[in-house]
């Protein structure tokens, strides 16, 4: 089974294929990169999950229960977040407080502050589930100086909810084979539309509550 996918070096079946025997280190090194470096934005984390769950159960790729593997890729997934946490605590501050300007800047510091003191933990779990936001959330709340044991409560539940969850879904949608066939085939297509669709949402969200900042700005003056 090969999925469509719009960008085939990321294929995850062609990426657990040619790992052979050294597959599953790989998809936990993958997750791992793509929570804790900053490079991992460029990785297929979701669709990677449910792959590996799917092919666990159609092939037992791993050679591995399917608990075991996700709860594999699930620590993974909590050591990633620890390591972006640490990197954003430590490095971050003294990065993006030397420019006063751009996306490296004191102000965004004191905004990233802001945003986890307003939305607290739950937004680190959220976050797993949105490409490119789950890779910079564990470094932003490392450079907005989250509480770390409140951060690490909160990166275990994401961790486990999305690393363990999304693995499990894969292997539950084998058990209904034209399901499966379907999202094998169009797997990052699906994701895409899902990812829009929060993207959307999230944006919505945030212009209503602008507006409503400005009208209760204009009301004062």
């Amino acid at each position: 089974m090969h999925s469509l996918s719009l960008l085939p070096w990321l294929d995850p079946t062609t990426i657990i294929g040619a790992a052979g025997p050294w597959a599953l280190l790989v998809v936990c090194l993958i997750i791992f990169a793509e929570t804790g470096l900053l490079i991992g934005f460029i990785l297929p984390g979701d669709t990677l999950l449910i792959i590996s769950g799917l092919l666990t159960h159609t092939s037992n790729v791993f050679g591995l229960n399917i608990w075991v593997v996700a709860l594999l890729i699930a620590l993974a997934a909590f050591v990633g977040g620890e390591a972006g946490y640490y990197i954003g605590h430590k490095a971050g501050p003294a990065i993006f407080e030397r420019k006063e300007s751009g996306l490296f800047s004191r102000k965004n510091v004191e905004r990233t502050n802001a945003f986890f003191e307003r939305f607290g933990g739950i937004t680190v779990i959220l976050a797993r589930f949105v490409p490119i936001v789950r890779t910079f959330a564990p470094v932003a709340a490392g450079v907005g100086h989250m509480p770390w044991r409140r951060y690490t409560l909160y990166n275990l539940a994401g961790a486990v909810l999305w690393g363990f969850g999304l693995t499990l879904v894969g292997y539950a949608i084998a058990y209904i084979p034209w399901v499966a066939d379907f999202v094998t085939s169009y797997i990052d297509v699906i994701l895409l539309a899902v990812v829009v669709l929060t993207i959307g949402g999230t944006a919505w969200h945030y212009l209503r509550e602008r507006a409503k900042a400005k009208r209760h700005a204009r009301t004062r003056d």
